[in-house]
Formats: structure tokens, sequence, C-alpha cells
């Protein structure tokens, strides 16, 4: 990749997306991505590098319609970062259909679209890196995060078939795993703000992963995964999974 990167981003629309453009380097060539393009404009109105598109990525003919366009226009992506995503914390059995399906096309599906046609141009110009933005919640599921858990363990595990596939083609594929982000992502996930002060010691600024993941661009990483208490916490479940278990029910369940 030469000096000037063009970097793709979906969600662009504030939190951790934002806090990734705002760190880029002023000669990158930047694509913000969201669903409300007058809320982009605003967002990014004083950075001349930062071009904005919006659509609606639960549409599958609005995401290849774009990728068709940006590849049309620049000629190439060089790293492309699957941001998009919500979640809701409650019961299982409070979940509804439609709410189910929204998160999946959401948090899953649309990663899987992008990944799918941009990695597809990076294999053909045999560089490229993808991010796709998962979850500590895809490594270890929670109670009542019982649909926002099943999509990030999705993403997780198309991106590792999917680095496998693109390795020989000199195309990264990082899989970002952040626990608790301070952002409006918890204005809907838990609007009460119980949960968010209850994992306080363990939250993460969108400022700090974003650091993180500017520092992997271009970089052969597998996994970024953050904090490290967290981490701890993911070995310890893949390795004692029934004492696991009893713990989250019993001793650190904060929903």
């Amino acid at each position: 990749m030469g000096k000037s990167r063009i970097i793709a981003v979906t969600g662009a629309s504030g939190g951790l997306a934002e806090a990734i453009i705002n760190l880029l380097p002023s000669d990158d060539s930047v694509i913000a991505i969201g669903r409300n393009k007058g809320r982009l404009d605003q967002l990014y109105a004083g950075k001349p590098q930062v071009r904005t598109f919006g659509l609606d990525i639960r549409s599958d003919s609005q995401v290849a319609a774009l990728v068709d366009q940006l590849y049309l226009e620049y000629g190439r992506i060089d790293i492309f970062i699957n941001n998009a995503g919500f979640g809701e914390f409650k019961s299982f059995d409070q979940f509804d259909s439609e709410t189910i399906r929204e998160t999946f096309d959401v948090n899953t599906l649309a990663t899987i679209n992008f990944s799918r046609l941009v990695g597809a141009k990076m294999a053909q110009q045999r560089s490229g890196h993808i991010i796709n933005i998962a979850s500590m919640a895809g490594k270890l599921a929670t109670i009542k995060a019982s649909v926002y858990a099943a999509t990030k363990f999705a993403v997780i595990g198309y991106s590792n078939a999917l680095r496998l596939e693109l390795a020989d083609n000199n195309v990264y594929v990082t899989t970002v795993n952040p626990g608790p982000i301070s952002t409006k992502f918890f204005d809907r996930a838990d609007p009460s703000g119980g949960y968010l002060q209850a994992v306080e010691r363990f939250s993460l600024t969108p400022q700090q992963v974003a650091k993180k993941i500017i520092k992997s661009l271009g970089k052969n990483r597998r996994e970024l995964n953050m904090p490290f208490a967290m981490v701890l916490s993911a070995k310890f479940y893949a390795l004692f999974p029934k004492m696991a278990d009893f713990l989250s029910r019993k001793v650190f369940n904060y929903k």
C-alpha cells in the first residue's frame, strides 16, 4: 500500500467509527458509510478528505451498488472496516422475530456482504485489509445478550474462514473483539445505564479502541482482543466451560 490509503468505514455516524476517522492521517482518503448522509455530512464537515455515502446496509442491492460505485470511482480500496452494529440486552424470550432479523441483517449479513464483495476485489488486486468489528461477546456469551452474541459469534466464524481463503492473495482479515465501549450503542442496548455502570472498570473509550485499530492497519493481525481482563475471561471460558457458566450466571451477571 502506498502512503495515501483509501479507507472505507461503515456505521460511521458516531462512536468507534468517528474516533477512527478523526485519528486517521489527513492524507488518507476516507469513505464514511452510514444510514443518514445528512448526519455524516455534519459530522465530517471539517474534514475534506472524508467523503460520505448514505445507504441502508440491510439492503443487499444497495450494498452491491455502493461497492460497484466505489470501485468505479476510486479504482481500489486498501482497507475496509465493517463497524456497523447494534444490540439489545434482554431475556431470550423477550425478543421478537423482527428484532432478531434486523440484528442479524445489520451486525452479520451486512458484514458478510461487504466482506464478500470487497474481498473479491482485493483478491484481484492482490492487496488489502478487511477489519471486522466483532465483540468479546462473540467469544464469551452472557445472560441477556443471546441475539447480540450470536451475531458476533457468526462474524468471528466468517472472518476466520475468510482469512484462510484470502491469505494466498495477500489480503489480510482482522477481527476486533472489544469489551464494552462507552458509546451511544448502550442508549439502545442498556437504556437504564445500569450495565455500563456495573462494568465501568472493564469499559473502553472509543479512542482507546480506535488507536489500537489504526496501529494495525495494513498489518497481518489475526485478532485484536481487549481489555486484558476480558481476554483472560474468554480464555478461562474456553478452558473451563462448566465453571465459567456457573460464574457467569451467579457471580459476574451484570445485566
